[in-house]
């Protein structure tokens, strides 16, 4: 038996390819909104980001994310995005504080 190809994807945040499975989704939809996929199924042009607080900063403070997505961002689209950020942020604090 064939093991299974394991889709690799870049995070636009810190360029390091992981398998998709690992990486967080962002999409821009037809109206051209920009929102966390969480699935991964939702239809438009997508983008994958490390789910790590760095790297979404990354991806926002540098364009790259509304370069990946061909589209501006709006205020209340960015906001959501970096409320997401935050919430990575909070992941990470645990896990740091044992190493």
């Amino acid at each position: 038996m064939r093991s299974r190809r394991i889709p690799i994807r870049t995070c636009i945040g810190c360029r390091q390819e992981r398998p998709k499975r690992e990486m967080t989704r962002v999409v821009r939809s037809a109206d051209g909104s920009v929102a966390v996929d969480p699935t991964g199924k939702r239809s438009g042009r997508g983008t994958y980001i490390c789910p790590n607080a760095t790297c979404w900063r990354n991806a926002l403070r540098r364009g790259s994310l509304g370069r990946a997505l061909k589209a501006e961002i709006s205020e209340a689209d960015r906001a959501a995005l970096e409320q997401a950020a935050t919430e990575f942020d909070v992941r990470e604090t645990p896990a740091s504080a044992n190493s």
